[in-house]
């Protein structure tokens, strides 16, 4: 398989488990506090009064989100030591070697997908498991999930079979064109209205 590559999620079946997660996390051997792929928890609704009854129509679901590899992205263009490229097959890495700390890529990134290590003082971020590509097989985050709610392929396979990913908490995917697609959760547009991210403390450390 060639580039561009392309990285689908299927909220409708995740289950939350985290264990794109914990595979990232232990393929690339990250300190403690540095998460490349983030399982955000979105919800909303509450309870309402019926009558003399009370009624709920909470709802809640999960979008796991890692780097998304774009085809135009933010992150090496302000980048002023060169240390954020994009390969000719698509795939975004970060040097730390060239990195000085600054932090402007986390800044203009609009997933927040670079990560600062305060250990060593620069950034870091997913690497599409380039290592595991050059074997033909997909990310560690692809490969762990157990409810195959994360797919990968090349980029225009992924484009003809899955929406692009719009909605709640998603920036418009016009800003950088990333090479992710995305099925909603059947509560997606209600979360445009009164969702939330319930774990922000996990997710934005």
């Amino acid at each position: 398989m060639k580039g561009p590559y392309a990285v689908h999620f299927d909220a409708s079946a995740c289950s939350g488990c985290k264990a794109c997660q914990a595979a990232c996390k232990d393929h690339n051997d990250l300190s403690e506090g540095i998460l490349w792929r983030r399982v955000y928890e979105v919800s909303g609704g509450g309870f309402r009064k019926d009558g003399a009854a009370w009624r709920q129509d909470v709802f809640a679901w999960s979008l796991s989100l890692s780097c998304n590899h774009c085809e135009k992205p933010v992150c090496a263009e302000v980048c002023p030591t060169g240390a954020v490229r994009r390969r000719e097959d698509g795939v975004v890495l970060l040097d730390s070697g060239k990195c000085m700390g600054c932090r402007y890529c986390e800044w203009a990134c609009p997933y927040g997908a670079p990560r600062f290590d305060e250990a060593r003082g620069v950034m870091t971020k997913c690497t599409l498991c380039a290592d595991r590509l050059e074997d033909g097989l997909a990310p560690s985050c692809v490969a762990a999930c157990p409810m195959r709610a994360l797919d990968f392929g090349s980029l225009e396979e992924m484009k003809e079979r899955y929406p692009a990913p719009t909605g709640f908490p998603l920036p418009d995917p016009g800003l950088t064109e990333p090479c992710f697609r995305m099925t909603p959760h059947p509560a997606a547009a209600r979360s445009e209205w009164e969702g939330e991210i319930a774990n922000v403390e996990e997710v934005e450390r």
